[in-house]
């Protein structure tokens, strides 16, 4: 699995990036098809935003989240992403039963 992270108005260090690594490492419990993630963290005046786009096999999933803090925006961001892979491994499971 490939992560890269950019930020936008934003200097992305060393403790962001081990804390969207390791939140992200944990999609792999699910789905072990995640072959590459791209994270955007972006400052917009008093609004903290982090969104991923992510590639799987079989589909390209996308989630965005804003807060008052970078790193519970990044949380919720990894949340919502965790949903969209379950469910979109229950549809595969379910097309092939």
């Amino acid at each position: 699995m490939q992560v890269s992270i950019t930020g936008h108005h934003v200097e992305v260090t060393e403790a962001m990036k081990q804390h969207v690594e390791e939140k992200i490492g944990k999609l792999k419990r699910h789905f072990d098809n995640v072959t590459d993630v791209h994270v955007i963290l972006t400052v917009e005046k008093l609004e903290q935003k982090a969104e991923a786009t992510v590639q799987i096999s079989g589909a390209t999933l996308f989630a965005d989240d804003s807060q008052d803090n970078m790193y519970t925006a990044i949380d919720s961001m990894v949340d919502k992403l965790d949903r969209q892979i379950i469910k979109h491994k229950e549809k595969t499971q379910a097309r092939r039963s």
